[in-house]
């Protein structure tokens, strides 16, 4: 608690908004629960962001952000191709809660909006590109055959996990996400030349 309220007013804000957007969506995530939960004052989030879309973008960059560094370690870690891709496939993760991007992207309001989608657009390039560039120097290497695509299979990494977030909250149990994963797992081991 005390650490939080030594975070500048302007963090606090874009902290609070990524977590509601995740745990409620855009609509449900008034401008007085995002002020309720950064604890700052009724004029702080004005001060700082023209609005709530202001503001929702600043968080959802944020949530990407955080994505991001994590998918990184994942896919620099190993030291072939299949064991980065297998590092990023089994990257701890909260099935049952869904991906903080991923799940904005089924929020009509975040949809309709080209300013709010924009940065999930943008995560989720970056994260096909990263991918199919791990499974072009696989391929370049000698590791996969060299008939993969590593642009389809970069969508299918990403679907997966994706997806697997989907059944696991579908089903409500986290099994579902592991068993998507592993699948993935087994179709780019497939792969090997």
């Amino acid at each position: 608690m005390y650490g939080e309220r030594m975070k500048p007013t302007k963090d606090r804000l874009v902290e609070a908004a990524a977590e509601l957007l995740w745990e409620r969506g855009y609509a449900a995530t008034s401008p007085a629960l995002i002020q309720r939960r950064s604890r700052a004052g009724q004029g702080s989030m004005y001060h700082h962001f023209s609005g709530k879309a202001d503001l929702a973008v600043a968080a959802i960059r944020r949530s990407a952000g955080r994505l991001r560094l994590a998918a990184e370690a994942a896919l620099d870690s190993g030291t072939t191709a299949l064991e980065r891709l297998g590092a990023y496939l089994d990257t701890e993760r909260n099935p049952l809660a869904g991906c903080r991007v991923g799940r904005l992207v089924q929020d009509p309001d975040v949809v309709a909006d080209d300013q709010l989608r924009a940065p999930a657009g943008e995560f989720f390039t970056w994260l096909r590109q990263r991918i199919a560039g791990v499974l072009a120097e696989g391929v370049r290497d000698g590791e996969l055959r060299p008939d993969t695509d590593p642009e389809a299979t970069a969508s299918l990494v990403v679907a997966t996990v994706q997806g697997g977030y989907v059944l696991a909250r579908a089903q409500q149990d986290q099994a579902a996400f592991r068993q998507a994963t592993e699948a993935a797992k087994s179709a780019l081991d497939r792969l090997r030349a």
